[in-house]
């Protein structure tokens, strides 16, 4: 009982440890899992014994038997569901060819890189070698989106290093699988034959599995035939059946099953998604901590002396510095990233909880057989994750200075609400450079403002985080424009400190149109205008006019002029390509190369 209140309270403070120093919390966790686990045992135990012993060995011990990868089975199945779940194909569309290419050709030369040089170096078998690569295919999603949330990058490379983190995780996971079964029957030259029968049997059930419980589940939530209280576990426990059945009908299908299965559910139309993401959520983090914590513990100390040799530097260095950039170059070949945005996304490939989780699992089940080299597989694969985390979580945010992809002007913009008005604004300063994503509840606008090419989602600021559904690491500016005065003041509250570093805007209160004056320190959109103003303006005369100014005596007076207009709405100053919010403007800088940019009736000013 000690033991297990232990690991969780020891991966909670850890995850909260994580937050407060902003670092990803698999470093801390698997730290933890060591200390308590073989540095426990060699050091500072009486008798030897680990403070927390993931096996029964006898004596103490938490799992009997296979128990343990049992349970890291159905966790990790739990964590790809989310996963899954939320993988829009919206933002799938908007990462470009360089996701295809890194899950697929980036995939095929880690695989064989790490292989052959695990193989030359440690001079391993080449089953155990191409195990081991197969293992480190994945990158980890739980792990790189704490890292990119602190540092400001275009959207395209932020989005390609999440994505790549999701999509990779059943593919790696599925090439495991394969080099596991090969190395089990014992290779020879009936395997192909085996491999591919297994191979389609694993992506046939995977996929029909996936596919028929996510439209099952879907439908019962929808038609209302589960209580609400049971929603959560009634869906837990349909993402645990469909693992293990399809495990059942083709052995280690139900990863790729559970991920389908997220994939499905989180692009249907279930009308309680929101509630049942934050559930998984919050069990995917609970599952993490305890996870990280039992499999570092369950490492031996005679396995870390294993890794004691200038062999482990070596090929640490040549996985993260040559194989890894040769992936990515070779992915990116000919699209549009650039150099500086190369290098920084083959900086950051750190591995994650798949990872770990099946090397435990294949690498305790080969020792068992007996196969030889098996013991170096957990503590190599443990020795990239936690290399990787550390290099990636103290050096990301330098690097990304260093080689000229750190957004000093984050230019981008966050639109809460997506109404008439403010479609008609963000396609203006989306056809002027600026990146514009509109966030709403209302389901029509959203769809509305996707079929104007404008990226919107569907999103309650209440309860979302908003980096979860939308790439925002180039936002600088937040502009809350809803027709509640509480949400557009509690958006600016909540995410002013995130999003709006450069500014920060509401639409003002119908009260302070009427008295003039601000209730607080807010910066207003249109000191003049509130949101049935500027939505009657954008209703009668839904277009963006410009107006050319000779002063700044100039500027004043046409912009007096405007805001005595009923159906006329000042928003921004142009120059050349800049665009300022004419509540940021200094009248001192204006001059004769600078525009008004207003929306609604357009305005005879001769």
């Amino acid at each position: 009982m000690l033991e297990l209140a232990g690991i969780i309270i020891l991966g909670i403070l850890a995850q909260w440890f994580a937050w407060k120093f902003k670092i990803p919390a698999i470093l801390p966790l698997i730290l933890i899992g060591l200390l308590v686990g073989p540095i426990a045992a060699e050091f500072y135990t009486a008798d030897g014994s680990k403070l927390i012993e993931p096996i029964w060995n006898g004596k103490k011990g938490l799992f009997p038997g296979d128990g343990l990868f049992y349970f890291v089975s159905l966790a990790i199945s739990i964590i790809l569901f989310e996963g899954g779940l939320t993988l829009k194909r919206d933002e799938i569309k908007s990462v470009g060819p360089v996701i295809t290419k890194l899950i697929t050709l980036g995939s095929v030369v880690t695989f064989f890189g790490a292989g052959l040089a695990s193989y030359y170096i440690f001079e391993l078998s080449w089953e155990i070698s191409f195990l081991f690569s197969a293992l480190i295919i994945v990158t980890g999603p739980t792990v790189i989106s704490p890292i990119l949330r602190n540092i400001p990058l275009k959207k395209e490379v932020s989005a390609v290093l999440k994505w790549e983190g999701i999509l990779i995780d059943p593919i790696g996971a599925l090439v495991a699988v394969l080099v596991f079964e090969f190395i089990s029957v014992g290779g020879g030259s009936g395997f192909t034959q085996t491999a591919l029968i297994e191979f389609g049997k694993i992506v046939l059930f995977g996929t029909t599995f996936g596919f028929t419980f996510a439209h099952f589940l879907i439908y019962i939530i929808n038609k209302k035939l589960v209580p609400h209280y049971l929603l959560n576990v009634v869906s837990l426990s349909t993402v645990l059946l469909v693992f293990v059945e399809s495990d059942i009908f083709a052995h280690e299908s139900g990863l790729l099953a559970v991920v389908v299965m997220g994939m499905v559910i989180g692009n249907s139309k279930l009308k309680n998604l929101n509630e049942l993401l934050y559930f998984k959520e919050s069990l995917s983090v609970l599952l993490i901590s305890i996870l990280f914590i039992l499999l570092a513990a369950n490492i031996n100390m005679s396995d870390l002396l294993l890794l004691y040799s200038w062999k482990t530097v070596v090929l640490f260095s040549l996985v993260v510095f040559v194989i890894r950039p040769l992936a990515v170059f070779l992915s990116a070949y000919k699209s549009n990233l650039k150099s500086n945005e190369k290098l920084f996304i083959s900086w950051v490939g750190p591995r994650g909880i798949v990872a770990a989780g099946i090397a435990s699992l294949f690498g305790t089940k080969l020792m068992k057989q007996g196969v030889e080299g098996a013991e170096y597989i957990t503590p190599l694969v443990f020795l990239i994750v936690l290399g990787t985390v550390l290099l990636n979580a103290t050096t990301a945010r330098m690097f990304a200075k260093v080689v000229g992809v750190f957004l000093k002007n984050s230019e981008a913009i966050v639109m809460i609400g997506a109404s008439d008005a403010a479609r008609i604004i963000a396609k203006y300063l989306m056809e002027n450079g600026r990146r514009v994503v509109l966030l709403d509840q209302n389901k029509s606008y959203v769809e509305e403002s996707r079929n104007l090419g404008i990226e919107a989602f569907d999103i309650d600021i209440y309860t979302e985080t908003l980096d979860d559904s939308a790439e925002l690491n180039d936002v600088g500016y937040l502009i809350a424009m809803t027709g509640s005065d509480e949400v557009n003041k509690y958006a600016i509250n909540q995410f002013s400190g995130i999003y709006g570093e450069r500014g920060t805007y509401r639409l003002a209160t119908l009260n302070e149109v009427k008295t003039n004056s601000v209730d607080n320190d807010d910066m207003i959109f249109t000191p003049k205008d509130d949101f049935i103003n500027i939505t009657e303006s954008a209703r009668d005369y839904p277009v963006m006019n410009e107006v050319n100014v000779s002063s700044a005596e100039d500027y004043q007076n046409k912009l007096n002029r405007l805001f005595d207009e009923e159906r006329s709405v000042p928003l921004f100053v142009k120059n050349d390509d800049n665009i300022e919010t004419i509540q940021e403007t200094e009248l001192s800088t204006v001059g004769n190369n600078h525009k008004i940019v207003y929306l609604g009736k357009e305005i005879n000013f001769n």
